[in-house]
């Protein structure tokens, strides 16, 4: 695993010194006139058929290894934002000498096949990408990505910081200004990392807490945190004066002590200054808390079109070792923003530290063809590993000039491809979280949601280990891995399956340890009972190719029998037809596991002649006339399927059951198949019964599935080596109960009632209470409690069933949101003249509409109502399983209602995990309620919500800080001074520091 990612390390290293390399020999040309390929233009034509200017022709052909996306793997080609003019003297010189980089994205994927996408992102906002691909615009035609905000080009253009975001809102800052200002702070916080912490504080006459619960310290940048704040900047109103010496007294002394409890960065530490104006340059205030050392770096962003006030702030900024600028629109923002990275990226570039630097997991989504497979095929994860570039030309090396960051993806699942599967055993999987203790890979990860279509969760890079270990509450596994330890932590651990709705409770070993060379630690978890031991045979390869060759037998594509990846040739191969090629030795350069290859062989023949006996069923048509069992399927603990059809394929109920798309019950890369796992935890030798859950609102089905585990007993050892199992039709099965219950009432005194009586309800029910057979068709797949809740009740109380508590810290839960509308019917005229004023500015100013319109246009004349608009948002639910208790066989009972007595009884199914449950239906007992299994959300008071937002996890800090470099200090502030001739030195300072300004701009 270390090598896979030291390689993917060594790609980007390379490029790195070929960006370097071409830089130096390259010499800035105003007038430099430069065709390049356009990643938007290309082979676009004007109405003439010509090509249009920087659209010339480009060769795209479907690639699998890029999810048949349309690529060019000989060419790169460039991608510029919408609010850019791609022929910028300065994008033209980068993507000029730029272009040498070609050679070495081809060079790297020669030497490494399974990299996937490689980039170079320029400090002056163009992004070069390998494979070249055409980029398409949005719906409202505009491309508003910047790789200058993307989060690997942060990481690796700065080092962790500390930032207090200090905003003005007295009265001179009303209307538009408040609103630019909004944006920037909402700018700023997207520059923002899981490694960062910040807080927001606006001013007037007084200081007001964004947040008021975070008063005086910070809190991580995470996603949700973010968020949070961002919520909460809708509600700052301007009036007042502005006291900006109170906002800075209290930044500095944040800061402060924030860095002497430890926590934080320890890195970077910077002020933001969101103002239209300051009357004084508050030089005391720095003297005091800055100077001379000038760790705090002050950034300011002055508000609006006037400059009144603009000498004042840019000396602030410069004498502090930060940054002015001015914002005059909400198109200016996100430009003027991202200086400020540049500026704290300095100390790094001169050091020459070329420090690797890992995201956090993230969707891979960045185009929009890649958007629509993510809707069809599902979310790919990536992280990404980059490294900045920086310029080593004479006369710039000093100034800590970033050229801008380079970096390769790097899909999750080649993580996942490293660990044998087949090792872990039928519950046991591999999971790496970061130094935040962030979840990169984890079979628990839920990243999309159900709402109409699949939607991605907000929060789902930033899922905590400890929200799907949930039971470790203490955090030991969590904080071991997060501290890079090596060790192993057991406990005992409730998992769920089938959708959350049964839960498997059994007792884990986990394995941890770091992955050298980057900030994720890796996980192991193997649940005692399997994974231990497995049954090793040998046979021949004449004997295993002849049975591995049969038309129904598979094997897990995401396994990794054989590294397809390693030339391009082989990308085509499923890992069945891999393996066939290896063993016929007609692929020598084939790299195969042959441990598992073997064990593969061994399988498939000692499972051979059950295809014969299916085969056998299928001609004896009396033991299937009616077609009720329609597919017989078997897996073994190395992946092999074997799969018998008895209907045509077309007449299956279930046309998804065993395909691709079917996670749940196929072997992938997290988990054996359901029905595996399922009968893996009963007793061997009895079959598990179940209905599955539909994914929509209404769990109705109209299949069941019955499958048992295959145990070899040697020396008490017993592991678990297959289970076999088919799918029949509902109608079909529940025909046959209802054939077996009649049978007892036609002999002859033994039955003096039946399920044909209408004093009786007959149920078939599960080890979890779902209901497979009623006489109510409709009440099939509901839980039993919410059909019988007194039964239910008493069941519990008698312990035939017992209640398992879960949490979800992933779920979705429906909140009500203000939301506005015009209320007034005289007001329609002004409203239709700026909707149509709105519909012709976002016609002509393309760019703009990456940013929050509506947030701004809008007239304070217009009355407005509120109502509550239902949206979806990220919350922690609590709810239950149940499960039978295995020692109890036979059960009655009687439960006292109001007016009535209620009896029941209830009787295992031998050989089975079902329950036959026989009720009294005259006495309804309604006032027992229900028992539900739906999920209540915990809802925290505000005490509990400050405590939890004032929580800091254990986390590691990134091994290398680049905050400061006496080279820079030097540079920007060549003039130290002492309280004796304070105003003489301030003066020179001031002069200084305006010279630097200039020339840096």
């Amino acid at each position: 695993m270390e090598e896979m990612f030291h390689k993917k390390s060594e790609a980007v290293r390379r490029l790195v010194e070929a960006a370097e390399e071409a830089h130096l020999k390259h010499e800035f040309d105003a007038d430099l006139q430069y065709e390049y390929f356009n990643a938007v233009l290309i082979n676009e034509r004007d109405k003439d058929g010509n090509f249009l200017e920087l659209g010339k022709e480009f060769i795209l052909a479907p690639n699998d290894h890029f999810n048949n996306l349309p690529v060019n793997i000989s060419l790169s080609d460039v991608q510029v934002p919408t609010n850019m003019y791609n022929k910028d003297p300065a994008i033209v010189n980068g993507v000029y000498w730029s272009e040498s980089l070609n050679k070495v994205f081809v060079d790297n994927f020669d030497r490494d096949p399974s990299l996937i996408w490689q980039y170079f992102g320029s400090a002056k906002g163009f992004f070069r990408q390998y494979p070249g691909i055409k980029w398409e615009p949005d719906e409202n035609g505009v491309i508003a990505f910047d790789c200058r905000n993307r989060k690997w080009y942060i990481q690796a253009a700065t080092s962790p910081k500390d930032v207090v975001i200090l905003v003005d809102v007295s009265g001179s800052m009303k209307g538009l200004r408040l609103t630019i200002a909004k944006q920037t702070v909402s700018s700023i916080l997207d520059t923002l990392g899981d490694d960062d912490f910040f807080n927001i504080i606006a001013y007037n006459e007084e200081l007001h807490y964004v947040e008021p619960c975070l008063n005086g310290t910070l809190v991580q940048a995470d996603r949700t945190n973010k968020e949070h704040f961002r919520e909460h900047l809708d509600k700052l109103f301007a009036k007042g004066i502005g006291m900006l010496d109170i906002a800075l007294n209290e930044a500095f002394n944040i800061l402060s002590d924030f860095n002497h409890t430890g926590q934080g960065s320890i890195c970077s530490q910077a002020i933001m200054l969101i103002t239209d104006g300051a009357v004084d340059t508050y030089d005391t205030i720095f003297a005091k808390y800055n100077w001379p050392d000038r760790k705090v770096r002050i950034f300011t962003y002055l508000i609006g079109r006037e400059a009144a006030f603009a000498d004042n702030l840019k000396w602030m900024a410069c004498a502090n070792k930060g940054f002015f600028t001015q914002i005059s629109t909400l198109a200016d923002v996100q430009e003027n923003v991202m200086e400020y990275l540049h500026v704290l990226s300095r100390p790094k570039v001169i050091d020459q530290e070329h420090d690797v630097v890992w995201t956090e997991a993230y969707i891979d989504s960045t185009l929009p063809q890649a958007q629509k497979l993510t809707d069809d095929q599902g979310p790919v994860l990536m992280t990404t590993v980059a490294m900045p570039v920086f310029s080593k030309q004479n006369e710039t090396r000093s100034k800590g000039i970033l050229l801008g960051v380079v970096g390769t993806d790097v899909p999750v699942k080649e993580l996942l491809k490293t660990i044998p599967k087949y090792k872990l055993g039928i519950h046991g999987y591999a999971f790496a979280i970061t130094n935040n203790g962030y979840i990169l890979t984890h079979p628990e990860l839920r990243l999309l949601y159900e709402e109409g279509k699949k939607r991605r969760k907000p929060n789902y890079s930033s899922v905590d280990l400890s929200e799907v270990e949930w039971e470790d509450r203490d955090d030991v596994l969590r904080n071991a891995m997060v501290n890079r330890k090596t060790g192993k932590f057991s406990m005992e651990v409730k998992k769920t399956v089938d959708k959350g709705k049964r839960v498997l409770v059994m007792t884990n070993d986990y394995y941890y340890t770091d992955i050298k060379g980057t900030p994720f630690s890796l996980g192991v978890a193997l649940s005692r009972g399997h994974g231990k031991y497995f049954f090793r045979g040998n046979v021949t390869i004449e004997e295993g190719l002849h049975d591995l060759e049969h038309p129904d037998v598979s094997l897990a594509d995401e396994w990794s029998y054989c590294n397809t990846d390693l030339h391009p040739e082989h990308r085509h191969l499923s890992q069945l037809e891999a393996i066939k090629l290896y063993l016929k030795g007609k692929e020598p350069l084939l790299q195969c596991d042959k441990e598992l290859i073997q064990e593969v062989l061994f399988d498939a023949v000692v499972s051979a002649p059950i295809e014969a006996y299916w085969t056998s069923l299928a001609l004896n048509k009396s033991e299937n006339s009616d077609k009720g069992v329609e597919v017989a399927f078997l897996g073994t603990r190395t992946g092999l399927s074997r799969i018998n059809l008895f209907v045509g394929a077309e007449q299956l109920t279930n046309q998804d059951f065993l395909k691709a798309g079917d996670k749940e019950n196929i072997f992938n890369a997290d988990h054996f198949p359901l029905w595996y796992r399922r009968a893996a935890e009963q007793i061997p030798g009895s079959f598990v019964y179940s209905i599955p859950f539909s994914t929509g609102p209404v769990n109705k089905s109209n299949v069941v599935t019955a499958s048992t585990s295959i145990q070899l007993l040697d020396e008490r050892k017993s592991p678990v080596v297959a289970a076999v199992g088919i799918q029949m039709k509902l109608e079909f099965f529940q025909r046959k109960f209802w054939t077996a219950s009649r049978q007892c009432a036609s002999l002859d005194g033994k039955c003096s009632i039946s399920c044909d009586d209408e004093t009786v309800n007959c149920y078939l029910i599960d080890n979890n209470g779902f209901i497979l057979v009623s006489e109510d068709y409709t009440q099939t797949g509901d839980f039993f409690g919410e059909i019988e809740g007194a039964v239910m009740n008493k069941l519990l109380t008698m312990g035939s069933f017992k209640r398992i508590t879960l949490y979800d810290y992933q779920a979705m839960c429906r909140a009500n949101k203000e939301s506005s509308d015009g209320a007034h019917g005289l007001l329609d005229p002004y409203n239709a003249f700026l909707s149509a004023v709105k519909w012709i500015m976002t016609e002509l100013v393309l760019f703009l509409v990456e940013f929050n319109l509506c947030s701004w246009w809008h007239s304070d004349m217009t009355a407005k109502a509120q109502k509550l608009k239902q949206t979806l948002e990220p919350c922690d639910t609590e709810y239950p399983a149940f499960v039978s208790e295995r020692t109890i066989k036979e059960t009655t009972g009687n439960i006292a209602c109001e007016d009535c007595s209620k009896s029941f009884v209830i009787q295992q199914i031998p050989s089975s995990n079902l329950f036959m449950v026989v009720v009294d239906s005259s006495c309804l007992c309604e006032s027992v309620a229900p028992i539900t299994m739906a999920p209540i959300e915990i809802r925290y008071n505000e005490s509990l919500k400050c405590e939890r937002l004032k929580a800091q996890k254990i986390r590691r800090r990134p091994e290398s800080c680049h905050g400061f470099h006496p080279e820079v200090s030097l540079r920007t502030v060549p003039v130290s001074f002492s309280h004796q001739n304070h105003h003489e030195s301030l003066t020179l300072v001031k002069e200084l520091q305006l010279k630097s300004l200039l020339m840096r701009k």
